[in-house]
């Protein structure tokens, strides 16, 4: 279990911080259970509630320091996503955006990155979805790699960015 100002990983909603754990007085919630008060990181006004005892969705602790720099400077080596039909480029994203796994993240952001470059070469511009993939994946990842090590969000995305050589 989880203690009340955590940091945590709660699937898509992304990097959330543990605000209060209670039994909510709210129709619809069994009272029976307790829950996690949950402000995400993107919308801080906003609450979520998940049940403690929740195992439908990814809840995991955020990264450590050490562990995030390790995964940067892992970058580099990461083998960019290979995905043979266009028609399945938004399932193969969406999979690994709901691992909710950090390397996932740096490994989407890398191939994003790849065929972003490889397009605008060709003279075009980024697709719709790989847009909204590579804003997503970027999002999560650099807040989680922010809160973990104390770092700004925009010097994350620099660390990041140089370490994958893209």
């Amino acid at each position: 279990m989880f203690e009340k100002g955590d940091y945590i990983v709660y699937g898509q909603n992304g990097i959330c911080r543990i605000e209060d754990i209670t039994h909510p007085e709210i129709s619809g919630y069994d009272n029976d259970r307790l829950y996690y008060v949950l402000a995400p990181e993107r919308s801080r006004e906003s609450k979520l509630y998940c049940p403690t005892d929740n195992t439908k969705v990814v809840l995991r602790k955020i990264v450590t320091a050490d562990e995030a720099m390790e995964a940067i400077g892992e970058a580099d080596s990461v083998e960019p996503l290979v995905v043979s039909n266009d028609r399945m480029r938004d399932e193969c994203y969406k999979n690994v955006m709901r691992s909710c796994e950090l390397k996932q993240w740096i490994k989407i952001i890398k191939t994003l990155l790849i065929r972003k470059k490889e397009r605008e070469a060709a003279g075009k511009k980024i697709t719709a979805t790989d847009e909204r993939y590579l804003n997503a994946a970027s999002e999560v990842l650099f807040t989680e790699v922010s809160i973990a090590t104390g770092k700004d969000k925009n010097e994350v995305k620099e660390l990041v960015l140089n370490a994958m050589c893209v």
